[in-house]
């Protein structure tokens, strides 16, 4: 499956985004989808997951309450409502799915295959 990740831009801190992660290829129905996030001179981290079917979500506790993951499974897209954004949520966002996950959804980059091409949030203090 392939992924293209848009929806980031230059946003005031308390501000909000919504991420959009538009997958093709095949349905991405069956897999496990996760929001990561990569900062300057940091390591990729996990953000968000969904399992298949968008009924289990799981965060990171920086962005728990603030973020939100949702899927639509006919529109093939996977989505990250960011709220009450914060200087550090500034980072290059990714769009990953894992068709190994199903209904687990995993933390660690290793277990997801596809990756979309990342979009850039920025949060001005």
């Amino acid at each position: 499956v392939q992924l293209q990740a848009f929806g980031g831009g230059l946003v005031q801190a308390g501000g909000s985004l919504r991420l959009s992660c538009a997958a093709s290829g095949r349905t991405f129905s069956p897999y496990a989808m996760g929001w990561f996030r990569q900062a300057p001179g940091k390591e990729r981290e996990f953000v968000a997951g969904a399992n298949w079917s968008g009924g289990r979500t799981y965060y990171a506790d920086s962005v728990q309450g603030r973020f939100t993951i949702s899927r639509d499974n006919a529109k093939n897209t996977v989505y990250l409502q960011m709220n009450s954004l914060k200087p550090e949520n500034t980072a290059v966002y990714y769009c990953a799915a894992d068709r190994n996950g199903g209904d687990i959804v995993a933390r660690t980059t290793r277990a997801y295959e596809s990756w979309g091409q990342g979009t850039l949030v920025t949060v001005s203090s």
